[in-house]
């Protein structure tokens, strides 16, 4: 369709809405499985469903449509397919705090009823990224969204776990884990901040078993002592070589643990001796695993000390170490305290401290999986972008360990496993058990846990085409060809989707990562609620609009590297949206008498005709290069520098004349260019702005019923004309220094001037001389004379060099001698009052000796430029004396 209502404003709210309804409406981010075409896939990272929508989102987003609209306008068969997490624990802490508003627990509705609850929740507040992210502009396929704990990703889920179990893949067992007192769960360690905190570094003496004196231990965390199983020292520091292998009595209860020597220690921090304890530190559980130590479990679930700790049972962490340090003090036992800043982890959901701590939980088996996911990304089938990321990959897998996959929640994919109460089996199945497979005793219960949230993230690439039925989707699209996703993941998600789709599929889940930093706000700190300098993105689309915004998340972006956002560049990208709105209402103005099927030979395109057909030429190439290799960034600064200062800085300008001016011969082929250049132009904005581009190009004669569905522009090789691009820009430069000489002679924008020129390169002198017209209409020359070799250069004129041509401005009768001078003499004489203001100050000694240096050097440098501007002011003088 084209549409025929003239153009008003332009105003972001009232078309991008519009736009985006119509998309979806019409199936336009919609494709079948079609094999006579390329395919393109990618799933998006699955937002939390709490999730608000914020600049990190915005960023990923933008990045993946941009890809994605490019290779739907190449004709690939393309799938970007959308859904959302459930979020274990970040769901079920809001469900929490929703019903504790009632006075309630989880425990007071029971499992049962509080799941409903959650899924009540999840209906009501579950879409809203859905639809933040449309405003966005995503050209997601809603139709195949999918929910992590939909039905299909959920068979997905069972037959994984249920298919490691069976390989011996995933086993139960007794490790530490981040546990949070307050959610009662382990926790990833995603699911932990961690933040400076000052705290204090305490010196304790443990007196040696057979009397001969005392070891000292620093510790930050003397609440644990009671779980002590052993001192280490390193095996290097001779300092304590003669007591490994003797024993140290625990001064809390007389418990005698050994001494031992293990390169894990840092002999230059605190004494270099250090207490450990298995079941309270995941480093000191390494230790007492290489050393066999007992591993004693001195808290509860509840942060709270249970009876393996003595007299201190029932006390809080903060009241056990109070407790332990005054007693330890009374008994002459505390040396010194030191204070000192560490991190503290914190649950990342409620903000309780959490405790590193050994509990009983589900874990699956790394080693085996993690060698055919180094294997895909070392082998190249997997490329990541930058390539530098790939050693941060190959790294963490290369020293991993094995994952804690289950968590003590109500909220998640429940563990399939199930306990006989009678013959005591343990029974992973794919189907709910209603019995016990080995004695069929009916007493059987399943496992209360859930599984980590990032185990069902893990199988997104496939579980969200279906696996493990082999639907076409999966056919078609599997793998996928990119995952776009932020740095700070690849070890969470990126490396697990690897290795789980390497299990299960036998193939990479996606051919190429790329990875882009964050959005960090104008100072470069990272957006925090903390700092208070979070920005809203949909605050920012209600006042600039989607395209702006979109443009200022891709232009300077680097992948891999962190951006700066600048409401001004949000605001600069405004105006070039107006731009280009303003450029299109000036070419549908004159358009009336508008012939469609009417085609110029080439001898009718005047020279600006072939530079702006040329460097689209190169503008289509030089975008769709930097769009396959992912700079993205580069992309948009090709296709923004071709739309404003090329088509609407100088082709426009120069095609006002041809249209309606003194030069009206060819009104004709200027409508074809002006037509033929501008829904190029759009093609090749729209990735990166499709609501505006959509909406102008509706307006403009054109094939289709959609620019998004439209065909990405190619170069054209009839309107390759490289020498006349070259003499174009010879032309311009030419212009270019005119205006600026203009400008430094302070020439009234309405004088005409006349031009002398020198020329170097006998090619530029027909291509100047046969378009004076362009001279005239862009820098007000009135006259150019050509020099030949041996004229003299002229007096009383300014001068500029460049390439090919000496460019001589004469400046008789342009500037009023009298008015120019007086204005130089009053500019002058402000200037010497704020100079001797300035020197005055910098000869104080009293100023000098009180004002910080940087203060001082400011003023040095304000006094350095304004002696710049009163040498530029006298050679100004000098040069209307000779006038």
């Amino acid at each position: 369709m084209r549409m025929t209502d003239e153009l008003g404003k332009y105003e972001p709210g009232q078309i991008e809405q519009k736009w985006y309804d119509y998309w979806e409406s019409h199936g336009v981010f919609h494709d079948e499985p079609d094999d006579t075409k390329e395919a393109y896939s990618i799933v998006l990272p699955p937002p939390n469903v709490t999730g608000q929508l914020h600049m990190g989102h915005a960023l990923d987003n933008t990045l993946q449509d941009i890809l994605i609209r490019y290779k739907r306008m190449q004709g690939y068969n393309v799938l970007w397919l959308p859904g959302k997490d459930h979020a274990g624990i970040a769901t079920q802490v809001k469900v929490e705090r929703q019903i504790a508003e009632e006075g309630l627990t989880k425990y007071d509705l029971g499992r049962e009823k509080f799941l409903e609850r959650v899924w009540a929740w999840k209906e009501k507040y579950g879409d809203r990224i859905g639809k933040q992210i449309r405003r966005l502009g995503s050209s997601c396929d809603w139709s195949r969204e999918r929910f992590t704990m939909d039905d299909v990703c959920a068979r997905a889920v069972r037959e994984v776990f249920v298919s490691l179990y069976e390989k011996g893949l995933i086993y139960q067992g007794n490790r530490i884990t981040n546990w949070c007192p307050r959610c009662q769960t382990a926790l990833s360690d995603i699911e932990v901040d961690h933040k400076d905190e000052q705290g204090h570094l305490w010196y304790f003496n443990y007196p040696l078993a057979d009397g001969s004196g005392y070891i000292q231990v620093a510790t930050t965390r003397p609440e644990t002592i009671p779980g002590d199983t052993a001192i280490a020292v390193n095996p290097d520091d001779e300092r304590y070589a003669s007591l490994v292998g003797k024993m140290a009595v625990l001064p809390v209860n007389g418990r005698e643990i050994p001494i031992v020597a293990d390169d894990y220690v840092d002999p230059a921090y605190g004494t270099g001796c250090v207490k450990i304890t298995p079941a309270h530190d995941p480093n000191d559980f390494e230790v007492g695993l290489r050393h066999n130590l007992p591993v004693i479990l001195i808290m509860n679930t509840d942060g709270t000390l249970n009876k393996e700790a003595g007299k201190y049972e029932g006390m809080t962490r903060d009241e056990a170490r109070k407790a332990i340090i005054k007693d330890l003090d009374d008994k002459g036992l505390l040396v010194k305290v030191e204070e000192q800043v560490h991190a503290v982890g914190h649950c990342s959901r409620c903000k309780t401290t959490v405790e590193p701590m050994t509990t009983k939980q589900w874990f699956v088996k790394m080693k085996p999986l993690a060698g055919p996911a180094l294997e895909a990304v070392k082998s190249g089938k997997t490329k990541f972008v930058p390539e530098r990321f790939t050693s941060t990959y190959v790294q963490w897998l290369e020293n991993i360990h094995d994952w804690c996959i289950s968590r003590q929640l109500w909220w998640g994919h429940r563990i399939p496993v199930w306990y006989c109460d009678d013959c005591g089996a343990v029974s992973a199945s794919r189907t709910d058990l209603t019995e016990c497979p080995h004695c069929h005793s009916k007493n059987i219960h399943q496992d209360p846990d859930v599984l980590d949230t990032w185990f069902s993230s893990a199988l997104w690439p496939f579980s969200t085409m279906g696996w493990p039925e082999q639907t076409p989707v999966l056919k078609r699209w599997y793998p996928t060809s990119t995952l776009v996703t932020g740095y700070d993941i690849i070890f969470f998600w990126v490396a697990r989707m690897m290795f789980m789709s390497m299990e299960f599929m036998h193939e990479v889940p996606f051919r190429h990562v790329f990875i882009h930093g964050l959005v960090r706000d104008s100072q470069g700190r990272k957006m925090s609620k903390s700092l208070g300098n979070g920005i809203d993105p949909l605050e920012v689309i209600d006042k600039y609009g989607a395209d702006a915004l979109r443009f200022t998340l891709v232009t300077g972006n680097t992948p891999g590297n962190d951006m700066r956002f600048y409401y001004e560049k949000v605001e600069g990208n405004r105006n070039f949206a107006n731009k280009l709105w303003n450029a299109t209402k000036f070419t549908i103005m004159n358009l009336d008498d508008y012939e469609e099927s009417f085609v110029p030979d080439t001898a009718d395109l005047t020279l600006a005709d072939r530079w702006i057909l040329d460097r689209l030429n190169r503008t289509i190439e030089d975008v769709s290069r930097n769009l396959d290799k992912f700079e993205l960034g580069a992309a948009a600064d090709n296709i923004y520098n071709f739309a404003w200062n090329y088509f609407c800085d100088w082709y426009i300008e120069l095609a006002k004349n041809r249209l309606y001016g003194p030069h009206n011969k060819d009104r004709q082929v200027t409508q074809y260019v002006l037509v033929h250049t501008l829904t190029r132009m759009l093609a090749l904005l729209h990735p990166f702005m499709p609501f505006i581009t959509e909406h102008l190009w509706q307006h403009l004669p054109h094939t289709g019923d959609n620019l998004a569905r439209s065909s990405w522009p190619v170069q054209e090789k009839e309107y390759d004309f490289a020498v006349e691009e070259e003499q174009m820009e010879r032309i311009m430069d030419a212009i270019k220094a005119i205006r600026n000489m203009r400008a430094g002679s302070n020439v009234a924008p309405n004088r005409m001037c006349h031009v002398q020129i020198a020329f170097t390169r006998d090619d530029l002198v027909s291509a100047v001389t046969e378009h004076k017209e362009y001279f005239e209409k862009l820098a007000h020359v009135e006259e150019i004379k050509v020099l030949d070799k041996n004229s003299a250069k002229p007096e009383n004129a300014v001068a500029s060099v460049v390439t090919g041509m000496e460019v001589y401005m004469e400046l008789k009768g342009l500037v009023d001698v009298e008015k120019e001078r007086a204005r130089v003499l009053k500019a002058q004489e402000a200037l010497n009052k704020d100079i001797k203001r300035s020197s005055g100050k910098l000869n104080n000694q009293g100023f000098l000796a009180k004002a910080p240096a940087a203060v001082v050097e400011k003023e040095k440098a304000k006094l350095a430029e304004m002696e710049k501007q009163m040498k530029s002011l006298n050679e100004r003088l000098d040069f209307l004396a000779k006038l």
